[in-house]
């Protein structure tokens, strides 16, 4: 019931974190007050995920059982405590997008997977913009330059065109490296899976023709059995009194 209530309350916050969180890096010019709200307002959001979390730990039967299956959710409210990971932080929208995906496995991985990647390749072309910016001699120094380095990475092209100098900025380069090696195989997975399936579905298609053909071909055998049958039994007097009369 919790989890059903808090469905588009985590979608908002979730949009209201992001927002809060691109607006400063794609408008340098951003005053300080307006820095400040938009901090304010990603630590609203991030209240949200860590309330959430603890209403769904105190209503759990087996609260151990909780904390073991939910140790990614734990972790993303924790870690970003800490300035030094507050890109962590954005990893909550991939939780929140996990969670609301859908009931079906199908849908679920189609819908994550798609809007996993959208989000890693905005969020990482963000991140690595805020991270190089300041750099001096830095190959990544505006958006569409963050969101082409972003693209090429996450698909494991790397032109190398385009590449982080900052340790922060290398940071972030390896997460997308590790996602989009994921991505890749989910990607793979889902579309073997669906090859499979149709695969399958076609042989049991075939089969069942097969079966239903040799079903009537069966039925089709025992009425010609029965008719033969009939037949020899109609002919066995006729057949029989020619013999007996000859005896006569």
């Amino acid at each position: 019931m919790w989890e059903k209530r808090m469905e588009w309350p985590l979608n908002a916050a979730a949009v209201l974190f992001l927002a809060a969180y691109a607006w400063p890096i794609l408008q340098p010019s951003l005053g300080q007050t307006g820095r400040v709200w938009c901090e304010v307002v990603t630590w609203l959001s991030w209240a949200v995920f860590a309330l959430d979390y603890g209403v769904r730990l105190k209503h759990a039967e087996d609260k151990r059982a909780f904390l073991k299956s939910n140790v990614f959710d734990l972790l993303i409210i924790v870690l970003p405590l800490i300035r030094q990971l507050r890109l962590l932080r954005l990893v909550t929208v991939l939780n929140v997008l996990n969670r609301n995906a859908g009931l079906s496995l199908r849908g679920r991985v189609v819908v994550y997977t798609v809007g996993a990647t959208a989000l890693i390749v905005f969020c990482s072309a963000l991140a690595v913009l805020d991270a190089e910016r300041a750099t001096p001699d830095a190959p990544i120094t505006d958006f569409p330059d963050a969101v082409w380095w972003s693209i090429t990475t996450i698909t494991t092209v790397g032109y190398g065109d385009r590449y982080p100098v900052s340790g922060a900025g290398r940071v972030v380069a390896v997460g997308l490296m590790v996602a989009g090696i994921a991505l890749l195989g989910v990607v793979t997975a889902t579309l073997a899976s669906w090859l499979i399936r149709r695969v399958t579905e076609a042989d049991e298609s075939a089969q069942a023709v097969t079966r239903e053909h040799l079903d009537e071909l069966t039925r089709e055998v025992k009425a010609l059995r029965a008719e033969l049958a009939e037949q020899r039994a109609g002919l066995s007097p006729e057949a029989s009194e020619p013999l007996g009369t000859a005896r006569g």
